[in-house]
């Protein structure tokens, strides 16, 4: 049972604990000692992450479970940040959770069955990766809405797939609408289990369309197919692609010209746990997650994929992550370039990308710091 009375502590013993408290809720952090810490100590991180993250229990039975998961989490996000990481870990949204419980409740995505694989885009045989920028955020762009929840329901397929959808609208129209991931969910779906991206694009393309989010709002749970507001047709798509399977430069030069969904294994710890930085840590290729690629950047001579997850705000770096780009693995890291997709819409696709001309002013950078 933890200690929630507050003992009297000198003015120095303060000022340390609220560096301590603060380390563990910032999103930039830097090496340090794994801290002692005291039963009050983490008692108060506790009851301060409760209220960030608006948690609370049915009894007092299961808050003191929550607690005891919670410490443990604490452990092993301190011994992770004391090390030498280009990322650290955080008490996020899901540091209450066993690594058990986080993968039965937020992992379960599907990659495309072998026997439909598409035939994969030209992007490598027609290109060369000088056409690509260095670096792409289509945040910056005003392609990008801001980040959603998924909840508990096994929806991030959704997520990764309408955020393609509402950016490459976006891209091509100008105009940035919210999508309806319940319509997903209640009329493709049918519920909220695992599913293929590729039929969800499909789905889009053979119903002529996709209502907005303001219209057919997401619940994060299964209701009824409302045939009226799947009749309401906002947003359509004339086909999909899948970029050149196991190749990061395929990989990049899509992302060039418009988000990508793809899948990747957010088994591990420190997958969930995540709070900042460049992600390079182990993590294997079961893919078992659906997220978006909204860009690619380096740091410190780091390559790193920009990914945005549908966790909420409170976790990674606002609801993103920095995944290691260009690593020894064909499929890249978490396995983020076995399965990616991207939306077509062909009306007014001579609009012209303003990133092309980004990539000639870098190339020529480049050039003359050669």
């Amino acid at each position: 049972m933890h200690m929630l009375l507050l003992p009297s502590t000198s003015p120095m013993s303060s000022h340390l604990l609220f560096l301590s408290i603060m380390s563990l809720f910032a999103t930039t952090s830097f090496s340090l000692p794994i801290p002692i810490r005291s039963e009050y100590e983490v008692s108060l991180l506790y009851e301060g992450w409760l209220v960030k993250h608006n948690k609370s229990y049915d009894d007092f039975i299961e808050k003191e479970k929550r607690y005891e998961i919670f410490k443990g989490n604490l452990r092993y996000i301190d011994k992770h940040n004391a090390g030498n990481h280009t990322y650290s870990l955080a008490l996020n949204v899901f540091a209450d959770l066993t690594v058990e419980e986080y993968r039965a409740t937020y992992l379960r995505t599907l990659p495309p069955r072998k026997w439909k694989e598409m035939e994969n885009d030209s992007y490598t045989f027609n290109d060369t990766i000088s056409a690509a920028p260095a670096s792409i955020d289509w945040r910056d762009w005003g392609a990008i809405n801001p980040i959603r929840n998924q909840g508990g329901c096994f929806s991030c397929w959704a997520f990764a797939v309408l955020t393609t959808v509402e950016a490459l609208n976006q891209i091509v129209t100008g105009d940035l609408v919210s999508l309806s991931e319940q319509q997903l969910v209640d009329c493709f779906n049918k519920g909220c289990q695992a599913s293929y991206m590729d039929d969800a694009y499909q789905y889009i393309i053979d119903n002529g369309g996709i209502d907005t989010e303001q219209d057919y709002p997401y619940k994060s749970k299964y209701g009824y197919c409302d045939t009226f507001k799947q009749n309401t047709k906002i947003v359509s798509i004339d086909g999909y692609r899948m970029v050149h399977r196991n190749n990061e430069d395929a990989l990049m030069l899509a992302v060039a010209d418009q988000p990508v969904a793809a899948a990747v294994e957010g088994y591990g710890q420190n997958f969930q746990l995540y709070g900042n930085g460049i992600f390079n840590d182990y993590c294997g290729t079961a893919v078992d997650h659906a997220v978006t690629i909204v860009g690619y950047d380096t740091e410190g001579g780091q390559d790193y994929w920009i990914v945005r997850n549908s966790w909420g705000e409170a976790w990674g770096e606002f609801g993103y992550m920095k995944l290691q780009r260009n690593t020894q693995s064909r499929s890249g890291k978490c396995g983020i370039a076995s399965w990616p997709y991207y939306p077509l819409k062909y009306s007014n696709m001579n609009k012209p990308n303003p990133l092309k001309g980004k990539a000639k002013e870098d190339m020529a950078r480049r050039s003359s710091e050669i």
